[in-house]
């Protein structure tokens, strides 16, 4: 998991600020077809919840769906921003990269 906290100048996860809402950007894989999801969520326990019971239309024919990858961030708009990235091919060419070991086992 990668936390990108530079911009408040904070060097250890213990001095993060309770006031910072932190933003997760993940990368789901089914296990059904092995097709990604990348989106950001506030509430990760809760999101992965909607995925798996069908509720999201987008990923309805997946389920089930597991975390394969996660970062932190520390508002919504670099959340998003990191978000649009990652489904970019360079960012999906980063993730294959990133998670290469992940996907030799």
């Amino acid at each position: 998991m990668i936390i990108r906290i530079e911009n408040y100048g904070i060097e250890t996860f213990n001095e993060i600020p309770l006031e910072i809402s932190m933003w997760y950007v993940y990368v789901l894989m089914s296990k059904k077809t092995g097709q990604w999801y990348i989106g950001s969520t506030k509430n990760m326990q809760k999101r992965i919840s909607i995925h798996n019971s069908g509720a999201n239309k987008s990923t309805k024919a997946g389920k089930p769906w597991g975390i394969i990858y996660c970062e932190l961030g520390c508002n919504r708009d670099d959340a998003r921003a990191r978000e649009k990235y990652l489904k970019s091919g360079m960012g999906r060419r980063y993730l294959k990269n990133r998670l290469k070991f992940f996907f030799a086992l």
